[in-house]
C-alpha cells in the first residue's frame, strides 16, 4: 500500500450482523517471528490498518476543540472509561519496598477482569450480545499486563482494535470517526496516564531512547495529522516549551510531548532522541507519512 493510501473504512454504516453471525474469542496466533507474516497478511491486519488510516485522515487539520458529532455509542464508551477511572481511585496504592510497579494495579485489573463483559454490554446494543465475549478480551487487553505490571504500545494498539470491533459489527458508525479519536481514545489516554502515574508501570518492551515513546504511538500519529497544514506550528516547535504549553489542549502530539515532559527529566534530546530527530523533519506531512511507515513497520501484539 502506497504511503498515505487509504484503505476503504470498515463497513460500520452497514446494517449490524444477523444474528446467526458466529464470535469468537480471541487467542494469541503470533509466537514466532515467522508468524509475523502469517499477520501482515491477514484480512484482520488490512481491516485494523485501514481503521488507523481511516481516523488519521478523518481528524487531519483539526483541533480537539472542534466541533463534531457524539453519539450516544461514544458517550457510553466515555462512561465506560470513566468508570475505570473511578476505580483507580478506589484503589490507592499500597505501600511496597519496590518504587515501580505497585501490586494495587492489579486488584484494580482483577476488577476490570470481572467486569469487563458487563461494561462492554453497556455499549452494544442487546442484538448484538453474542460479540460481548469476543469484543471484551480487547479491552482487558488494553490496559497493561498484571502480572509485570507494565504497559506498552501493544496495549494500545489493543484498544485501537477495541474500537475498530465496534466499527465492524455496526456499534460505531462513519460519522463517529472524529469523535472516536477525540473523544474516546482521548480519554482512554487520559486514564492510561493516571494508571502510569498511580502504580508507576514499567514500560512494555521499551526501546529506551530509540523508541517514539515508553507508553504510546497512536496519538503521534493522528496528532501529527491534526497539525498538517497548521499556521505557524512546525515540526521544530514541538521542542519549545513555551509552544508546547500554549497549544498542548488542542493537539495530541502535544499533550504526549508535555506527558513526556513531566513524567522524565534532563535534555529532550538525550531522554527523547527519536522525536528529537524527528522535530527536523521539515513539514507535518512528512513527519505523519514517515510515523505510520515506523508504525508498520513495529506493528506487533
Amino acid at each position: 500500500m502506497a504511503e498515505g493510501e487509504r484503505q476503504p473504512p470498515p463497513d460500520s454504516s452497514e446494517e449490524a450482523p444477523p444474528a446467526t453471525q458466529n464470535f469468537i474469542i480471541p487467542k494469541k496466533e503470533i509466537h514466532t517471528v515467522p508468524d509475523m507474516g502469517k499477520w501482515k497478511r491477514s484480512q484482520a491486519y488490512a481491516d485494523y490498518i485501514g481503521f488507523i488510516l481511516t481516523l488519521n485522515e478523518g481528524v487531519k487539520g483539526k483541533k480537539l476543540t472542534f466541533e463534531y458529532k457524539v453519539s450516544e455509542a461514544i458517550e457510553k464508551l466515555v462512561a465506560l472509561l470513566n468508570t475505570l477511572d473511578r476505580w483507580i481511585d478506589e484503589t490507592p496504592p499500597v505501600d511496597q519496598p519496590s518504587r515501580f510497579g505497585n501490586k494495587a494495579y492489579r486488584t484494580w485489573y482483577a476488577k476490570l477482569d470481572e467486569e469487563a463483559e458487563n461494561l462492554v454490554a453497556t455499549v452494544v446494543p442487546t442484538h448484538l450480545a453474542a460479540a460481548v465475549p469476543e469484543v471484551a478480551v480487547y479491552l482487558k487487553e488494553s490496559v497493561g499486563n498484571s502480572t509485570r505490571i507494565d504497559y506498552g504500545t501493544g496495549h494500545e494498539a489493543a484498544f485501537a482494535a477495541f474500537l475498530c470491533c465496534l466499527c465492524k459489527i455496526g456499534v460505531l458508525r462513519v460519522d463517529d470517526q472524529i469523535a472516536i479519536v477525540f473523544k474516546v481514545f482521548n480519554r482512554y489516554l487520559e486514564v492510561m496516564r493516571k494508571l502510569q502515574k498511580t502504580y508507576r508501570m514499567e514500560p512494555a518492551g521499551s526501546q529506551g531512547v530509540w523508541g517514539l515513546d515508553d507508553f504510546q504511538f497512536l496519538p503521534f500519529i493522528w496528532g501529527s495529522s491534526q497539525l498538517i497544514d497548521h499556521p505557524y506550528l512546525e515540526p521544530r516547535h514541538f521542542v519549545d516549551e513555551k509552544a508546547v504549553n500554549e497549544n498542548h489542549k488542542d493537539y495530541m502530539f502535544l499533550e504526549c510531548i508535555l506527558f513526556i515532559t513531566e513524567m522524565k527529566t534532563g535534555p529532550f534530546a538525550e531522554h527523547s532522541n527519536q522525536l528529537w530527530n524527528i522535530s527536523a523533519v521539515p513539514s507535518w506531512s512528512k513527519v505523519n507519512q514517515g510515523l505510520i511507515r515506523m508504525y508498520k513497520a513495529e506493528l506487533k501484539f
